[in-house]
Order: C-alpha cells, then structure tokens, then sequence
C-alpha cells in the first residue's frame, strides 16, 4: 500500500512490522529545536540513521510529561519563534518518508476546535497524535474524530495503571500503546524500571495494538533490554535532545546516537 494510500494507522502498523529490528526505533525531535529547520534536518538524519517513526514535540509553555532537558528545549523553541503552523510544516516534510506521531498538550487540540486542528494534522500526512493530558476514555469525541481522518490517537499506560484501566486503554488503542516505563517526567536514566517486563506484558494482553517503551531510554543497552522485555517498539528523547543542545552540528550529533540505537536493536548483534 502506498503512502498516499495508506491511513495514518496503517503507516504505523506497517513502519512496526517492517522494521526489521527487535523492536521498532522511535526517536524523539523536539519542533522548532534549535529552530525550525534545523529541527527539520534532524528529523531527516534520524531517519537516515535507522529510525522507523517519529514522534515530533509541539513545543508548549506549561508541559506536564517533560522533564527539564525536553521542557528547557520547548522553552527555547517557542523563544526561537515556533508555532502550531511551523510544526505542521516539520511533520508534513518528515511524514514523506516515515510515520510521524505528534506529541502535543490537550489545549492545542481543543483551542481551535478537535475537528480543525485534527484536519490540519491529517492534511500534512502525518499518522497520529500522543496527548498526555488527555486521558483515555475522558473525550470519546477525539477519538471518534481521529478514527475518521485515520489518525491513531495512541495512549500511555504506566506502571501504576491498573488493571481494569489497563483494559480500557487496550480496547482504545490506535497505532500502538505508548508503556511509559517509570513514574515520573521524561529523562535519562541509569537503569530502566524494575516493573518493565510485568508492565509491558500488561499492556500487550489488553490490546492488539504494539507497545513501545519511553521515559528513561537513553543508551542502545537499554533499547536493547527493553525489546528484550517484550517491547514492540523504543521511545528516545531526552538523549537525543541533548545531544542537539550541546552539539555545533544538531543533526550529525542526533544521527550518531540514532544510528548506534539502531544497531543495538539488531536482530544479529
């Protein structure tokens, strides 16, 4: 099925079957970092390098999920100049090649109106959205309303999630389930959570949809051992911004790192 064909749903399904890895890479770029463009071209490297989707930060002033490295580069986005039409343009140019997940704040979604900003969203060709504040089941209505443009409205599980939740989520699932595998913001950590097997067994027996593993994923050790603990697909972001920060070349920076993500989830490492 070709790209134009093909819904944003679909692209997703396919970007995971066809990786060709443990588990599918997912990495992190964050809109309008260091500035709009210079976003775009290490969107473009990430893909060069080995990533199979993109989840593309909508910079916002007040971000619940993100911790300080995500949230300090957002700051400096939205200081840089990025907006809501800025971003589109970003997934619109990355979504040619690879699926593109929108990583926003719930207030972008309903200050113009779901269905307008969801026609916006579908209309640049990217797949889906991911809106942590939005919790499952608390507005069917964008879930319906994604489901119509075939965008996946994907949904967080954690490992405090419980069971009767945990099956709820499962059943409203599009695209995969975003297993988010600590309790707290995003950023590097040491060591990956005790929970991480048990949490994504839970959520792959509430849903037919992937689960991919973030918060805390930062070196191809940890990629590694979370496809190994059943993860369908890896999350990196906070690493992955970093290294755009303290770089004089974002892209290059970014793309080394991507590249040694991806080798560390090789099927014949």
């Amino acid at each position: 099925m070709s790209t134009a064909e093909a819904t944003g749903i679909e692209r997703i399904a396919d970007a995971f079957a066809a990786s060709g890895k443990l588990a599918a890479l997912m990495p992190y770029v964050m809109a309008g970092f260091p500035s709009l463009e210079q976003s775009l071209r290490i969107g473009e490297a990430c893909v060069q390098a080995g990533a199979d989707v993109i989840e593309l930060g909508m910079p916002y002033s007040d971000p619940l999920a993100d911790g300080p490295v995500i949230h300090a580069a957002g700051t400096k986005a939205l200081a840089a100049g990025a907006n809501v039409a800025g971003v589109l343009e970003v997934a619109r140019a990355l979504a040619e090649s690879v699926p593109v997940v929108l990583m926003c704040y719930a207030n972008m979604v309903y200050a113009p109106g779901a269905p307008a900003f969801l026609d916006r969203l579908a209309q640049t060709g990217a797949s889906g959205l991911i809106v942590p504040d939005l919790p499952t089941g608390e507005d069917p209505q964008v879930l319906r309303e994604c489901d119509e443009r075939g965008l996946a409205l994907v949904p967080l599980v954690a490992p405090t999630t419980t069971p009767q939740r945990m099956a709820m989520i499962g059943a409203a699932a599009r695209g995969f389930t975003y297993a988010v595998s600590v309790v707290g913001t995003t950023g590097e950590r040491r060591e990956l959570g005790p929970h991480l097997v048990d949490l994504i067994a839970r959520a792959k027996s509430a849903s037919e949809a992937p689960v991919a593993i973030g918060f805390g994923i930062a070196t191809a050790e940890q990629a590694r051992q979370a496809a190994e603990a059943g993860a369908d697909g890896v999350i990196v972001g906070s690493r992955l911004v970093r290294a755009a920060e303290e770089a004089e070349e974002p892209a290059a920076a970014v793309a080394a790192l991507v590249g040694e993500l991806a080798t560390g989830l090789c099927r014949d490492r």
